[in-house]
């Protein structure tokens, strides 16, 4: 088969890798379609350390290919979806509720790629299958069903974390695919007030149709100071942090009220220094400002979820997905990615498995 790998720090191409036979567990998935992550992005510059040769990729759904003999309820041809985080969900941590810090390991739960092949491939392994495949209704289209794997599920634990009650104002900082996802997850959390701060105009576009009331443009004033001004000085309820820079971290600080939240779905691996905290919009750490960082939580019940949001017409995520490739321009659409050309946001990746 073919995979889209991570040769080296700064190099990537498409190798032949044989198609994985699964465990007693596991479940192979046939690749039908997928998506090119940011997170593809920082590792390739050297930010997440990975193995030579390694498959990228965390968003892609498929059929079922072959199936470990312990895993029941699925079906080989079934059409299915694995999230970006593939938990065990046997854990201690996992059954507390933290299933992306599988086994007690920082983000051990994100293992495509950091810990094994991820699924920019014609076929990839899922491990503990029965807990992390979906089957995808058939009202869902798979470019629907690829935004669950990662964005939405992503983005809405960021609303989520936020803890808005109905009503409440937020800001959200950076409007990519996750920022998107915020917006949408905290109109569907009742939020009275959903500042976006983005400068691209098209991103500004698609904040306003997913549920923004207000954007800000950073590059034409001082986002902080328009926040609390619009906000009559008191700052919002809630702020997101969807980008991963410092600036973006600092800025959630103080457009805070007291008692307010942070919540943090911003990657930070690219600036190796520590984040700071400014101390007076902290309280000098007595603020009662709660800060929370979270990722994407897996498995099958909560892409169930994410899909019964989609087959109701309360979420159609697509208009974040500006290009289309065929899997042999996969290495393209990842440049593009990298350097944001064309105003990409999400690039959709139609597999041809003939010849595998």
């Amino acid at each position: 088969m073919r995979a889209f790998v991570l040769r080296k720090v700064g190099e990537v191409g498409v190798i032949e890798k044989p198609i994985p036979e699964p465990g007693p567990n596991d479940a192979v998935v046939r690749t039908t379609s997928a998506m090119v992550c940011t997170t593809d992005v920082h590792t390739m510059k050297g930010a997440i350390p990975v193995t030579p040769d390694v498959t990228l990729g965390h968003e892609a759904v498929g059929v079922v290919h072959a199936l470990g003999s312990a895993v029941e309820g699925l079906a080989v041809g079934l059409r299915v979806a694995v999230a970006g985080v593939t938990p065990c969900f046997q854990c201690d941590f996992c059954q507390r509720g933290f299933s992306s810090q599988c086994h007690g390991r920082m983000l051990g739960g994100a293992q495509f790629t950091n810990q094994r092949d991820g699924n920019l491939a014609q076929y990839f392994l899922v491990n503990n299958a029965q807990a992390n495949l979906a089957p995808i209704p058939e009202a869902l289209s798979d470019h629907h069903a690829l935004y669950a794997t990662d964005m939405l599920n992503t983005g809405f634990l960021a609303a989520e974390h936020a803890e808005l009650e109905l009503g409440e104002t937020v800001a959200i900082f950076a409007q990519g695919a996750v920022g998107l996802s915020a917006t949408i997850g905290c109109r569907l959390r009742g939020a009275g007030l959903i500042i976006a701060v983005e400068s691209v105009p098209a991103r500004q576009e698609l904040a306003r149709h997913f549920g923004a009331d207000l954007v800000v443009d950073y590059t034409q004033c001082d986002p902080v100071e328009r926040i609390l001004e619009l906000t009559d000085g008191q700052g919002v309820d809630a702020a997101i942090e969807a980008l991963g820079t410092p600036g973006t971290w600092d800025a959630t600080f103080r457009v805070t009220k007291p008692g307010g939240r942070i919540s943090n779905v911003g990657y930070h691996g690219e600036v190796p220094e520590p984040l700071k905290i400014p101390l007076e919009p902290f309280g000098y750490g007595m603020a009662d400002k709660k800060v929370y960082g979270g990722l994407n939580r897996g498995g099958s019940e909560r892409l169930r979820r994410i899909f019964r949001l989609m087959e109701n017409g309360k979420v159609d995520p697509t208009p974040m997905t500006t290009h289309e490739f065929g899997f042999d321009e996969i290495e393209r659409a990842f440049w593009m990615m990298e350097s944001k050309e064309g105003g990409i946001i999400k690039p959709l990746i139609h597999f041809d498995t003939a010849g595998a």
